[in-house]
């Protein structure tokens, strides 16, 4: 483990793994298919960070949020987000109570939706900016300012954003710097011919049963401690964050980077991808990073913090080509 880290022992170690198997075994039970998907959520989650999950609608993406809040026994809110929220509507407001007995008055924060440990927050490009500001200074700042008082928000508080990729009509699509909150971007993708049948049959006979739950909160901060505490080289620190800086134009060698990409990843990426990577190492069982688990994450870590420039755009070339081809040129010492 790294300088300073808690002192683990295998038993326990054993146990917190085997704690994670369980919660994507319990997933599993209820989403047919999408393993990628269950994965990537898990490893968020077990990393501390926000995910930005798109797919077009009917693809399961509420319920593999709620079932994700069943098998680890967190609070779960869900919002629809629509171009009249109010930011108010998210985070809370003072109400004005009156005492029955004193018929004193006086002004009490009522907590908003936010105030829990995982929050859908549904097709949030269709909330206007001062209402998407709300939620994302939320999310990084983990508590609320409200009349100069400030409310910590609960451990752990863990964001699901969804966007619908193909209705663009009456959107406010999310800055570049706002995206950057998000640890994540998932993908949710069609399921396979099997798996669809599935899932047909399984939603037209008894319905599917809940999650069951395998983890309390305990566990989970416990997982979150020791994800931080999972060992990286420093030839696959340099790794990570020379695939960060290679985003960028000005500073690339790849060609791929070069002609399609208008602006890079920042810093606060290679913090994610270094996370995410320890994220996935522990899911794998591993108390180690490899140079599998950096190119795993690579894509759902950097897809929406690069952007591409008019031309790729035009080209109809994608971000994970681009990606693919940074990978390919980037290798570790």
């Amino acid at each position: 483990m790294a300088d300073g880290a808690i002192a683990w022992s295998e038993n326990e170690i054993g146990a917190l793994t085997a704690k994670v198997k369980a919660l994507k075994a319990s997933m599993a039970r209820v989403i047919i298919g999408q393993e990628n998907v269950i994965d990537s959520l898990i490893i968020c989650l077990l990393a501390g960070g926000h995910a930005l999950v798109e797919g077009v609608p009917g693809l399961g993406k509420t319920l593999l949020v709620k079932s994700l809040s069943q098998a680890t026994e967190l609070d779960f809110h869900r919002v629809q987000f629509t171009p009249d929220l109010m930011p108010s509507d998210i985070v809370g407001t003072e109400i004005l109570e009156e005492d029955h007995a004193t018929r004193k008055r006086e002004f009490r924060f009522q907590q908003g939706p936010v105030f829990t440990q995982v929050l859908l927050a549904d097709e949030i490009n269709r909330a206007p900016p001062k209402t998407q500001s709300a939620l994302l200074e939320a999310m990084q700042e983990r508590s609320v300012t409200f009349a100069g008082q400030t409310h910590k928000l609960p451990k752990p508080f863990f964001v699901l954003a969804t966007q619908n990729p193909i209705e663009q009509a009456g959107t406010y699509p999310l800055p570049e710097a706002q995206l950057d909150r998000f640890l994540l971007r998932i993908d949710v993708v069609y399921p396979t011919e099997a798996e669809e049948i599935a899932m047909v049959s399984a939603t037209t006979h008894a319905g599917l049963k809940d999650a069951e739950p395998v983890m309390d909160v305990a566990t989970l901060l416990r997982l979150q401690q020791l994800v931080r505490d999972i060992e990286i080289g420093e030839h696959l620190l340099a790794y990570a964050t020379r695939l960060v800086r290679a985003t960028r134009p000005a500073l690339t060698t790849v060609p791929a980077v070069k002609k399609h990409i208008a602006w890079g990843a920042g810093p606060r990426a290679g913090q994610a991808l270094v996370l995410a990577s320890k994220a996935r190492a522990l899911m794998q069982g591993r108390l180690a990073v490899t140079r599998e688990d950096i190119a795993e994450m690579l894509l759902p870590v950097l897809a929406h913090r690069v952007l591409r420039n008019f031309e790729a755009e035009a080209d109809g070339v994608a971000i994970a080509d681009i990606l693919q081809a940074l990978r390919e040129h980037i290798r570790p010492d």
